[in-house]
């Protein structure tokens, strides 16, 4: 259910009964610019480490995600702390769609125990997603290092440290001579 938009109130107190617009991304959606507050990411970062011990420890219900290696990278938070985005992964890969039904399978459970780790008002909302920032940086490393890219970096990209030693030499003699 929409809230109406806030009203813009006079001096006197007394609404004008004009409303203030709304920012919205070109999608249409609501968006909010404001960075993460401390709370929000302090509760995300107890979420986090609430999950990745009980992931650890294997104590859930279902055997095969207490087989299963399972790393909680990141936790996100949403400004109210209902709802938490969870990025995992599997010890160095990606999570596939397998583990990601797994986790949304047993999210009651795993609610239930950050519920009883983190002290909040509401037990956050759990929402799994596949962390995939480590593929992302190992696509830009093999671009970095592609010959075209090396050629157009030049000669001198890796070479910055070769000057700087024989200004130490030069300190050197000056300090010995008398």
């Amino acid at each position: 259910m929409a809230r109406p938009a806030p009203t813009k109130t006079a001096p006197s107190g007394r609404s004008t009964g004009k409303t203030t617009p709304k920012t919205t991304s070109r999608t249409g959606s609501k968006t909010s610019a404001k960075a993460p507050s401390q709370r929000m990411l302090r509760v995300a970062e107890e979420v986090r480490h609430a999950l990745s011990g009980v992931l650890a420890r294997g104590d859930v219900h279902d055997p095969e995600l207490a087989d299963t290696r399972v790393t909680v990278t990141e936790v996100r938070a949403s400004p109210d702390l209902k709802h938490m985005t969870v990025f995992v992964s599997r010890l160095g890969q990606t999570a596939d769609k397998a583990l990601l039904l797994l986790l949304k399978s047993n999210q009651p459970e795993l609610r239930k125990a950050v519920a009883r780790a983190v002290r909040l008002r509401f037990a956050p909302e759990l929402h799994f997603q596949a962390d995939t920032a480590l593929d992302h940086a190992m696509h830009i490393d093999s671009l970095m290092r592609r010959p075209e890219v090396a050629r157009d970096l030049g000669p001198d990209a890796g070479e910055g440290d070769e000057g700087d030693d024989e200004d130490e030499d030069d300190d050197a003699s000056d300090r010995d001579a008398p």
